[in-house]
């Protein structure tokens, strides 16, 4: 049984997720960076994208942030569309680690294995796998014109933050020789480190990154640009990593509040997916202590229960349109 909604509907939920948590007050920026330290902690946006394009916005939804962690999502899926899925499974890893993102004790429990590649072990090792090999340039270029790709428009390096990321990494350090020890590095471990550092240093807006998670929901294919950026049977694949693991620790209660699929980053902009119907998108600077953005979790909360978007409700929605949006299969 499916429920139809309006992009009406979709347009007041927003508005009043941003009036209902702007005055939030919980959380603080992560100072563990000095440039994430310095941004704004007022600033919030959120916008949800749907899968024919349309989008509806609320709040500082232009400004560029760290995308951070986020970015660890379409890495692991530009691995997946160059070797397919079952090798970043069988090189990499699926299974949720229950501890925090930048776990050294995880690769060791996990008998020398990066567990995922949506926390720092593994994302570093993805960024290994990346093709060509042994080219820093050449892999950089994939990764951003990938992410530019998802996202429907450019997506440049914060300089700053880059430049802060890289002073302070010495426990991405040692994950990447770690791994390297194990053999899980597939190329240069002080490249692999540099090109994750790059990406994690990416400046996006809530657009863009609503934009990315609705070209996931839309099977791989840009609702803004019509451009076809990975293939549609790796939606399931991406979607079941951000349920089990985009939270870290706190994935199990994030799920069962909102049954979304969903990764967040310490730059305090999170991206959730409905496949077949739309993205979500919200930023916030201050975090809890797993370092997750306290007011964007608590907007997209109150949006999926709102809209009822969960997707293991057996009532499933599809969104009333200009056009219907049609539930697509992802294959």
């Amino acid at each position: 049984m499916k429920r139809t909604i309006t992009i009406e509907e979709v347009r007041k939920a927003v508005e009043a997720a941003h009036a209902h948590f702007r005055e939030e007050k919980g959380g603080k920026n992560a100072d563990y960076i000095p440039y994430l330290k310095n941004v704004p902690s007022g600033l919030f946006g959120i916008t949800v994208c749907l899968a024919d394009g349309r989008s509806v916005s609320a709040g500082d939804t232009d400004y560029r942030f760290g995308i951070e962690s986020v970015s660890k999502v379409p890495t692991a899926l530009l691995v997946m569309n160059q070797y397919g899925a079952r090798k970043i499974l069988e090189r990499i890893g699926a299974d949720a680690t229950g501890l925090p993102f930048n776990s050294i004790m995880a690769i060791l429990l996990e008998n020398d294995h990066p567990s995922t590649p949506l926390v720092n072990a593994g994302a570093i090792s993805a960024c290994s796998m990346v093709r060509p090999a042994g080219n820093a340039e050449a892999k950089w270029k994939a990764i951003a014109q990938f992410i530019s790709s998802l996202c429907g428009s450019d997506v440049t390096v914060i300089d700053e933050l880059y430049r802060s990321e890289s002073a302070t990494n010495f426990n991405n350090r040692s994950i990447a020789w770690l791994l390297k020890n194990y053999d899980r590095i597939y190329d240069d471990p002080e490249m692999a480190l540099d090109l994750y550092t790059r990406q994690c240093s990416l400046g996006v807006s809530t657009r863009q990154l609503a934009v990315m998670a609705a070209t996931i929901a839309n099977c791989g294919t840009n609702p803004v640009t019509r451009e076809e950026v990975f293939h549609a049977n790796l939606t399931p694949h991406i979607a079941s990593l951000m349920a089990t693991v985009g939270f870290y620790e706190r994935t199990g209660d994030w799920l069962f509040n909102t049954g979304l699929p969903a990764k967040s980053g310490v730059g305090g902009g999170i991206m959730a997916v409905v496949p077949g119907v739309m993205g979500l998108a919200a930023f916030a600077p201050p975090l809890d202590g797993a370092g997750n953005s306290v007011k964007a979790q608590k907007a997209l909360e109150y949006i999926s229960v709102r809209l009822g978007l969960n997707i293991f409700n057996p009532a499933r929605i599809e969104v009333a349109a200009q056009e219907s949006v049609k539930e697509k299969a992802c294959r």
